[in-house]
């Protein structure tokens, strides 16, 4: 079996491409209308309610469910970042304060913010340490930051019907708390689990072929007799800034 390199998948010509349209997304997000079990999103959004934030930072926002719902639900000012100006676009269109930059070199003041939250982003990162110093940089102290993430088996059912192993992360559930460790004083990790069910084949290869690194796998994944059902793992860290 085979998978990504870590480098491809932090590629950053890689990763402009993929979020360059919401069709990747989207393609992904559908798989998950037919889930069962805790979703991960309100784990996150439960780490970013506990801290009481006036002042929130989404590295990486994508469309912006998360940052819209932050400011909705908990009152609290968010700003936004992307790579992807076609993110950013549609973020704004929901009312986030969102804008182009790269969380590697974060465009914001030291202890800026009080929570930063990294939903599914941080593996797309290539220099791990230096967008944790970034990070940590524009924290108040005291402040939080919460990054998402998922285990190197999550949906490994799916994978595995296209002779892909997993998708080695330069941060996930395996490693993120050692990398956290370094840069944090506290380091909490909050593991969520459940399935999702795909009832065709079509299903799966769509969602393969979005990651756009293995159109030659696409064929390989044969019709199915009975529902597949994939585990989801993922984990949710929250890492805190001592005073």
């Amino acid at each position: 079996m085979s998978g990504a390199e870590p480098r491809e998948l932090t590629d950053p010509a890689y990763v402009r491409r993929q979020y360059a349209s919401e069709q990747g997304l989207a393609t992904r997000r559908a798989i998950y209308a037919n889930a069962a079990g805790p979703d991960a999103h309100e784990v996150v959004l439960d780490a970013v309610r506990e801290a009481a934030p006036g002042s929130v930072l989404d590295v990486g926002c994508g469309e912006g469910e998360l940052a819209e719902r932050i400011q909705g639900e908990l009152g609290a000012t968010v700003v936004a970042i992307d790579q992807s100006a076609r993110m950013v676009e549609i973020s704004r269109a929901r009312g986030v304060d969102a804008g182009v930059a790269d969380a590697q070199r974060l465009p914001f003041e030291d202890g800026e913010f009080d929570v930063v939250l990294a939903a599914w982003v941080l593996h797309h990162v290539r220099d791990i340490p230096a967008t944790l110093v970034e990070l940590r940089r524009v924290l108040r102290p005291g402040g939080r930051l919460v990054a998402a993430t998922n285990r190197a088996d999550h949906l490994q059912e799916l994978w595995h019907l296209a002779g892909i192993d997993r998708l080695p992360l330069t941060f996930g559930a395996e490693d993120g708390a050692e990398h956290l460790a370094s840069h944090f004083e506290r380091v909490e990790r909050h593991d969520v689990g459940g399935t999702v069910t795909l009832f065709d084949a079509d299903a799966v290869r769509r969602y393969i072929a979005s990651s756009g690194l293995f159109a030659d796998r696409v064929a390989l994944v044969p019709e199915l007799d009975r529902p597949l059902v994939a585990r989801r793992r993922s984990v949710v860290f929250v890492a805190e800034k001592t005073p």
